[in-house]
């Protein structure tokens, strides 16, 4: 089964932050070189969405994954569709912007 990957509008402002924030340390191709990896990396979940580790302990359904060590990647998975909710970097604290969205 293939699965649809969809990325939240809050998971595509994460991913052009860190696309900005790359650019400005380093420059506009690694950003986009790395940017472009994480949405390849995500995609890949079309085929394999089941990995990672599960944290219903922040949200029902949470699914985290890494790429690279630095990068954690939060989705949920159901019938049919990925949706990748964030793309959080550089030891951000994900579990509370996730439990916060939570909350709202």
């Amino acid at each position: 089964m293939q699965y649809t990957v969809i990325f939240t509008p809050e998971a595509l402002e994460q991913l052009a932050a860190f696309y900005h924030y790359i650019a400005d340390a380093a420059s506009p191709e690694i950003a986009e070189r790395y940017a472009s990896a994480i949405v390849t990396y995500c995609e890949s979940l079309a085929t394999f969405p089941i990995r990672g580790n599960r944290r219903d302990d922040i949200r029902s359904g949470l699914r985290v994954t890494n790429y690279k060590k630095r990068t954690v990647i939060a989705f949920d998975v159901d019938a049919e569709q990925v949706s990748i909710i964030g793309v959080f970097y550089g030891g951000q604290d994900y579990a509370a912007v996730l439990q916060f969205d939570q909350d709202d």
